[in-house]
C-alpha cells in the first residue's frame, strides 16, 4: 500500500509531486505510517534529482509512487516561482532521517543498505548514538551483483525492518526500491543518497553557518569540484531554466 497523492498537499516541480509539509508534520506522518505498518516508499527531490527525472522517464515514473520530500534551496526557489511561496521546511535526508529516528520513543528496527561496508558500519554506530532506542542493522554494502540481490532481498524480508535506508545514489536507489521492496519486506524504504557517508564522517558536512544560509551545495562543490562541478555549475542553471519554462508554459500544478 502506498500513500495517496491526495494527502498531504503536494506541489508539482517539473512534473514530480512533492509533499508540502513542515518538519513536524512530515515526522508525524511517517511515524504514523510506521505505527500502522503502511508501506510507503520515500525519497527526496532536489535540483539534481529533478534534472535526472527530466531526462530519465523511468525514474520520473517511479517517483510518482513515492512520498517525495523537498530537499534544498533549488526546489524552494522553484516553489516560489510556481506557487508564490517556498516549501514549509527544507527536509533534506541528511538532517531529516536522524530527526525522524530521534522522534520515535518506540524501539524500531532500522536496516542500512548501501555505501561502502566500512562507511555503513560507522553510520550504524553513529545512528546508535543518535537514537539508542532503536536496533540498527547493516544488511549489505552498496556493491553487489545481480546474483546477490535475491539473498539481500530475502535478508531484508527476514528482518522486516520498520525503516530501510537505501544509500546507492540517484536514481539507482529509487529504482532498486521500486523493483524489489514490497510490504512484506519493510514498512518505510527511504532513498537517502549520501546519508551513510555523511554519518560515517567520510564525507564532511558544511559548517553550520553555510547550512543556515542554504549553501551546503557550494561547500560540497568546493571539496569535490572534479565530481560535482557538472551537477552544480551546469545542473543548477539548467534546473532553474526548466522551472521557468514550466511557469511560462503553464505546466502542471497541484
Amino acid at each position: 500500500m502506498t500513500i495517496s497523492k491526495a494527502a498531504p498537499p503536494y506541489r508539482s516541480i517539473l512534473g514530480i509531486p512533492v509533499a508540502s509539509l513542515r518538519r513536524d508534520e512530515a515526522i508525524s506522518l511517517l511515524s504514523r505510517m510506521i505505527r500502522d505498518r503502511t508501506f510507503t516508499k520515500v525519497s527526496f527531490l532536489n535540483a539534481h534529482n529533478a534534472n535526472i527525472a527530466c531526462s530519465d522517464k523511468d525514474f520520473a515514473a517511479v517517483l510518482n509512487d513515492f512520498l517525495v520530500l523537498a530537499d534544498g534551496i533549488g526546489v524552494d526557489i522553484a516553489a516560489r516561482w510556481l506557487y508564490g511561496a517556498p516549501f514549509p521546511d527544507n527536509l533534506n535526508g541528511t538532517d531529516f532521517v536522524p530527526d525522524l529516528l530521534k522522534a520515535s520513543d518506540k524501539p524500531l528496527t532500522v536496516a542500512l543498505l548501501g555505501a561502502k561496508r566500512a562507511n555503513a558500519e560507522r553510520a550504524a554506530a553513529r545512528l546508535s548514538q543518535i537514537a539508542p532506542q532503536h536496533k540498527i542493522v547493516v544488511v549489505h554494502d552498496g556493491f553487489f551483483t545481480a546474483k546477490e540481490e535475491p539473498g539481500i532481498v530475502a535478508a531484508i524480508g527476514s528482518l522486516r525492518p520498520d525503516i530501510l535506508l537505501v544509500a546507492m545514489g540517484v536514481p539507482r536507489q529509487e529504482m532498486w526500491i521500486a523493483r524489489h521492496m514490497r510490504p512484506e519486506h519493510c514498512t518505510l524504504p527511504i532513498a537517502v543518497g549520501a546519508l551513510l557517508d555523511f554519518l560515517s564522517g567520510s564525507v564532511p558536512r558544511a559548517p553550520a553557518w553555510m547550512r543556515r544560509l542554504r549553501l551546503e551545495w557550494l561547500f560540497r562543490l568546493l571539496i569535490e569540484p572534479g565530481r560535482l562541478w557538472r551537477r552544480y555549475v551546469v545542473g543548477n542553471p539548467l534546473f532553474l531554466f526548466r522551472v521557468l519554462r514550466q511557469k511560462l508554459g503553464g505546466g502542471e500544478r497541484s
